[in-house]
This record gives C-alpha cells, sequence and structure tokens, in this order.
C-alpha cells in the first residue's frame, strides 16, 4: 500500500537527495584526491634550509624530539633554530647541552616581561629573522619527524615557482578514546587541505610540517594582516599568499611528522578552540567550501533519521546511505593508508555523526567566550 507523500516530505526528500550528492562529491572530488595523488618526480637540489621550531616550556619535548631533526639526512646543509620563548622550565638548559653537540642548531631568546604579552607569532618572526637561507621549514617541539629523510622530502619540490610546500602532520597513536578522535580529526582535516590543494584550491597548512620562502613572508608582510590574533601563524599566512600555482602539497610517508595529543579533554578543547578563532578570516571562497560539506553531512544525517521513522521510501533511502557510507569508508581507509594512520576506520563512521556537532559547540563557546584564556600554545 502507498503511503500519499506531501509536500513537506517531498521538500525532505529533495534535500536528502542534494545533500547526498554533495558529499559524494566532496569524497570523490576531494578527498580521493589524496588517496590517489602522484607527486611530480623531485630533483636533487642543493639549497641550505632554515628549520625553524618555537619552543614554549617545551625541555622534555625537545630532549625527546630535537636530535631528531638535528640528525637530518641533508648534504646541502641546513641549520635548525629554536626560540625559547619565555620559557620557565629547563629549556635553555637543553638547549645548551644540545649546542655542544651540534654546530647547525642556533638559539633566539624571548625574555618574559609582564607589562607585554605576545602570541607563538613573535617568536615565528624572531625565529625567520635569525635564519639564514631562503627556505623555511616549520615544526613544533613536541613533533618527531618519522624518518631522517623529512627535510629532504619536504624541500626537493621548491624550484623558482613553488612557494608553498604543505605537509602532513599527525599525531602519535595512544590509547583511548579521545586520541582516536584527535587522530581522526587531524587526519581529516588534511584530507581537506591537501585534498583541496590538489585540486588547485588550496587554503591553509599546518605549522607542524610547512615550507615556505623567507622572501615570500617579508614580502607580503608576514602576520601583519592577523597579528591580533594568537593563532593563525600557519593556516591564515597560506590562506593569505597560497595558490594555484605556487602551492605544492608533499606527504610521502617519509616526510610525515608526528605529534604529541593532548592527553586530557580540556586541553584538546582549549587548543581547538584557539584554532577555530582563525576560520572567520579566510577568503570568503573558502569559508563557503568549508562550511558546505559539515552542514550538508549532519542535514543528511537528520534527514535520514526523519525519513526512516516515516518509513517513506525507506528501502531507496537505506540504498542511499549505504552508498555515501561505503565511499566514506572506501576513501577514508585508503587515505589512512596513504597518511598511515592506523586503526581509525570503524571510529571514523561514528565520528563522522558527531564531529560537526562537536564543532558547532566549540565555535559557540567562542563566541561567548572571547577574549578568554588567549595563549600561543
Amino acid at each position: 500500500m502507498n503511503t500519499p507523500v506531501n509536500i513537506f516530505q517531498i521538500i525532505i526528500l529533495s534535500i536528502f537527495a542534494l545533500c547526498t550528492l554533495v558529499q559524494l562529491f566532496y569524497y570523490l572530488y576531494y578527498y580521493l584526491a589524496v588517496a590517489v595523488y602522484k607527486a611530480p618526480e623531485p630533483t636533487v637540489k642543493n639549497f641550505p634550509v632554515s628549520v625553524i621550531i618555537c619552543a614554549k616550556d617545551e625541555a622534555g619535548n625537545l630532549k625527546n624530539f630535537l636530535p631528531g631533526i638535528l640528525k637530518q639526512n641533508y648534504p646541502a646543509g641546513f641549520e635548525v633554530i629554536v626560540v625559547n620563548d619565555c620559557s620557565e622550565d629547563d629549556t635553555a638548559e637543553v638547549l645548551e647541552e644540545f649546542q655542544k653537540q651540534y654546530n647547525n642548531l642556533k638559539v633566539s631568546t624571548i625574555i618574559k616581561d609582564l607589562k607585554f604579552t605576545h602570541s607563538k607569532k613573535l617568536a615565528q618572526v624572531i625565529g625567520i629573522k635569525a635564519s639564514s637561507n631562503e627556505i623555511l621549514l616549520f615544526t613544533d617541539a613536541d613533533c618527531q619527524p618519522e624518518s631522517d629523510m623529512w627535510l629532504s622530502d619536504m624541500t626537493d619540490h621548491f624550484d623558482e615557482n613553488v612557494d608553498f610546500v604543505l605537509g602532513y602532520g599527525g599525531y602519535l597513536n595512544e590509547d583511548g578514546l579521545l586520541n582516536k578522535y584527535i587522530r581522526y580529526d587531524s587526519m581529516f582535516i588534511a584530507m581537506q587541505y591537501l585534498g583541496m590543494a590538489i585540486r588547485r584550491k588550496p587554503y591553509m597548512g599546518v605549522g607542524r610540517n610547512l615550507a615556505y620562502r623567507k622572501s615570500l613572508f617579508f614580502k607580503t608582510r608576514g602576520f601583519s594582516s592577523h597579528s591580533h590574533l594568537m593563532s593563525g601563524d600557519d593556516d591564515l599566512f597560506v590562506n593569505s599568499n597560497a595558490n594555484e600555482k605556487n602551492t605544492i602539497v608533499e606527504f610521502r610517508p617519509k616526510a610525515h611528522t608526528r605529534s604529541v595529543p593532548a592527553i586530557e579533554l580540556q586541553n584538546w578543547i582549549k587548543q581547538k578552540k584557539r584554532h577555530l578563532t582563525t576560520g572567520k578570516y579566510y577568503k570568503l571562497s573558502d569559508k563557503i567550501r568549508l562550511f558546505i560539506e559539515p552542514v550538508t553531512r549532519t542535514i543528511f544525517h537528520l534527514c535520514l533519521i526523519y525519513i526512516l521513522c516515516t518509513l517513506l521510501f525507506w528501502p531507496y533511502i537505506i540504498g542511499i546511505f549505504v552508498l555515501r557510507l561505503v565511499t566514506q569508508s572506501i576513501v577514508f581507509y585508503l587515505v589512512s593508508k596513504k597518511l598511515n594512520e592506523k586503526q581509525l576506520l570503524l571510529y571514523s563512521i561514528i565520528f563522522d555523526i558527531f564531529s560537526p556537532l562537536i564543532y558547532a559547540t566549540l565555535y559557540l563557546s567562542n563566541l561567548r567566550n572571547r577574549n578568554r584564556g588567549a595563549t600561543w600554545r
């Protein structure tokens, strides 16, 4: 027996169909691009590189991870500049000991001034000014390269046309649901910014693994357009200056970095809320592109619930749901293999539903607490 369909139900079905098409487009056009991408064959370059790291109370992480950066296999020569930003732990002592062992380590220090507060951008600028080389490679004190070829792989695509190289910075695989979500979240963001860059729409990079030209930084006046923000030293600079001609991606396995993930939920929330403050400063086209996907994903699931509750054409609706789920899972699996992210596939199905809600909650919380707890960490 056929149930009559009213106007409201027709609208719901139409919206559901439209959201399905949009979701399939994002997965098959943008996200799948990461899985099938083949980087152009690199050529051996003989230019020196400056690696810049900003450190604030990072004595333990520097002990663990800095040697892996200082021992990179890069015959052309490189320097590592660590900016000790007002650290109150043993960071200065740790760096002093490393300087005795490595002549390519340079240290710049910012002395704490109670009358003056600043963001990570000041430390970045000091590091850039202290650098001796044109090619700058950025990472964080709590990051470790996946191999001794990280520096080489991240910089061997630079030529006269390339100003930016966007790399992949994942998180260490540890126990717990929070760790799974942090790794899923970083991977999904990478699917977006790497996939869109491959499709000639670069809009951001991550400071855990990002390279660009020193001359471009000063030519474009660096962070001046967003110096008032605590965040944005990586994504807003890329968003303002990267384009389809001057940007390339690099995510071969040996070019990855891994960071120490937050252990406590409150620390991750604080970090994520800081990152979310920059999105409204993106180019309008990028904001629209990034807004459409999570919104259509949420509407897709809401319409699905309504349709199943009303049993409206449910066999066909289930088929459409399975189509999207299979597409999502295959693309996610292929990208996770490319980015060497393990044990996330099953979690991704659940996180796919709740992640837009988590982001919406954090964004609304930012609106209510704009000026509280600003920090660059």
